[in-house]
């Protein structure tokens, strides 16, 4: 895994070999970004990362200069990994929650500009993410929030849907808030 862009740019990050994590491939990833670039200054960028995993994400948002980058994963040993890599990168833009996501996004009262939300493929409830999110009221006007998901999900009739993006096996699936 490596930072595409940023301060950190080209910076390679080996994940242990028992991590069962799939970090986004460094193709989606950048596909991603470059999108992103065209409609957001990312140093304005308050931004929340779900089922943050290795973190490759949120390292990528802090790396190119977010102001606020909090990332959420349930896994002690991960999160534990994602804070120790924040640390000694000097991301001092990153806070890493070890929670559900399910139950710390009706406590969070921060808003975001962005919402990322990588959960397993096979999360049991994979469906339900989109209106979690929404419906704790978190994401700016206008915001983006961005679903990574396999091909077995469809989500272009959900209220808030945008867009969706392929790169392979790798779906992004982007909803607005609505003004």
């Amino acid at each position: 895994m490596r930072i595409i862009s940023g301060t950190h740019k080209g910076t390679y990050i080996p994940v242990p070999k028992h991590f069962k994590a799939r970090p986004t491939t460094d193709f989606a990833k950048e596909a991603l970004f470059n999108i992103l670039a065209n409609y957001f200054d990312f140093n304005e960028l308050a931004v929340l990362d779900l089922f943050s995993g290795t973190g490759s994400i949120g390292y990528e948002f802090a790396s190119r200069g977010a102001r606020q980058v909090d990332m959420v994963e349930i896994n002690p040993r991960y999160a534990g990994f994602i804070r120790s890599k924040a640390l000694s990168m000097g991301f001092g833009n990153i806070e890493v929650y070890h929670k559900d996501v399910f139950r710390i996004l009706p406590s969070l009262i921060s808003k975001y500009d962005i919402i990322f939300a990588d959960p397993p493929y096979f999360l049991e409830g994979l469906e339900t993410v989109p209106d979690s999110v929404f419906m704790a009221e978190i994401l700016v006007s206008d915001g983006w929030f961005i679903l990574e998901h396999g091909k077995k999900h469809n989500f272009n009739s959900h209220d808030n849907f945008k867009e969706i993006r392929r790169y392979g096996s790798v779906h992004f699936s982007v909803f607005v808030q609505n003004p």
